[in-house]
């Protein structure tokens, strides 16, 4: 399937909207992106609900549902986006999405007739607070950079970085869905047991070792039954969009924890992802071709088809910066660490889906996967601090005069993503951050 066959009108370059922010060359939500969140207004008692993202405002889809504006299948999405969670919405399909996109684009562009009835659903996104745009029943965590995982290994097995298994299936695991939350959700610094190599015996405490992980959020739509996989030609179908995912790492507690079964304690105390969900259809003019180095095994089967082949990576730049306790007090900017692409990663998303249900197992709307930590092939892309001061043995020097090798309390992660292209408006998906606390 080729990029053109997956873009319809509401791609078109040309399109513009009669929200004046909206039509700003290099903002994150021009018309061909209408991401979707949930919010309300900042230190309000509203309930939250259902918004889209155009220019620096957010349709309210509350207010637009008794607007008289929509109808037909639009009208019933728009009364599932009004709700409190889109998990209704996300479970309705890719048809009603694409139909509540295609109304929502043609009542925003500029010369709409509904210009009139939902100028007043507009509220400023300066103006709102945001909530998990969803129920996250269930969240797997992959492992898909091969840079990442290259990187990494080398630090514990320089002669073997790569286990057998990495190149033959996408590694995952099933992480805690409770403690996801979003963008600006601050948090205390973890505890748990660490061994230092030299110590006989194993000691309790704050993590020393925190890090951030750079990653992609995939979150998906309509679910499959129990026993019925996803076949890779159908994948993408069930994926609803994709947001930025900070996936907080206990780096010295993984490491005393971690054998044999994997993470735990290290990773279930904080993820944190940005509020607006992309659509994959408005990730659509982004689509890449994904390719398989001739020398290493080729996807089996199930993972393999034309599609993925042609259009299987999305071309999503990502980028991360930090803004330390020091920096904040004197005003003064965020630093930028590195800067990868989702499209380096080494398994597809549509992989992912075919692989976690190729046994039967049952996704559902709403459930979310993590990419894994996207680092890209050269060191200044790397999607840690792990990777960027070598395990913490090379300290990274900030333009203040500070250091780090992980993250001090007070430190702010700032991660956002953006896709552009010639021919194509760029979109983005905004930011997440969060900051880290003291520990208990």
């Amino acid at each position: 399937m080729s990029n053109n066959s997956l873009l319809n009108q509401t791609h078109d370059p040309k399109l513009t909207s009669w929200v004046e922010s909206a039509n700003v060359s290099g903002g994150d939500f021009p018309i061909q992106n209408l991401p979707f969140a949930v919010f309300r207004r900042s230190d309000s008692a509203e309930n939250f609900r259902g918004g889209v993202a155009i220019g620096d405002q957010i349709l309210d889809l509350a207010a637009a549902k008794d607007s008289g504006v929509f109808s037909g299948v639009a009208q019933q999405a728009i009364e599932a986006c009004a709700k409190e969670q889109l998990n209704d919405f996300m479970a309705m399909g890719k048809d009603v999405w694409s139909a509540l996109r295609a109304a929502l684009s043609q009542a925003l562009a500029t010369g709409s007739a509904a210009q009139n009835s939902l100028a007043g659903c507009l509220v400023a996104q300066a103006d709102a607070e945001y909530a998990l745009p969803c129920r996250i029943g269930d969240y797997t965590d992959f492992y898909t950079s091969i840079h990442h995982a290259t990187s990494v290994g080398k630090k514990f097995r320089p002669d073997n970085p790569l286990l057998p298994n990495y190149k033959w299936v996408p590694i995952g695991y099933h992480g805690r869905s409770s403690s996801i939350e979003i963008s600006g959700s601050d948090f205390k610094r973890p505890k748990g047991q660490t061994k230092a190599p030299t110590a006989t015996e194993p000691s309790f405490g704050p993590c020393k070792r925190l890090d951030y992980e750079l990653e992609v959020g995939i979150f998906l739509g309509k679910g499959n039954e129990l026993g019925q996989p996803i076949s890779i030609e159908n994948a993408e179908d069930h994926v609803f969009g994709l947001c930025i995912f900070n996936d907080w790492s206990a780096r010295d507690i993984q490491g005393w924890e971690y054998q044999p079964l994997g993470p735990f304690l290290s990773k279930n105390f904080a993820s944190t992802i940005s509020p607006w969900i992309v659509t994959t259809e408005a990730l659509a003019p982004f689509k890449a071709q994904w390719t398989r180095d001739m020398n290493d095994p080729q996807p089996m089967p199930y993972l393999e088809s034309e599609q993925n082949r042609a259009s299987g990576s999305f071309d999503i730049q990502l980028q991360v910066s930090l803004e330390t306790e020091k920096m904040r007090t004197a005003n003064e900017s965020a630093v930028k660490l590195s800067q990868s692409n989702f499209k380096d990663s080494y398994w597809t998303v549509a992989q992912m889906v075919a692989h976690h249900t190729v046994n039967g197992c049952n996704l559902q709307a709403g459930d979310m996967f993590g990419s894994g930590t996207q680092s890209g092939p050269e060191p200044e892309e790397a999607g840690s601090l792990l990777e960027l001061s070598n395990a913490g043995s090379e300290p990274i020097s900030l333009p203040n005069g500070e250091t780090r090798t992980f993250l001090e309390d007070g430190d702010n992660v700032i991660m956002k993503a953006y896709c552009q292209k010639g021919g194509a408006v760029g979109i983005g998906f905004g930011f997440v951050e969060a900051k880290v606390l003291p520990a208990e």
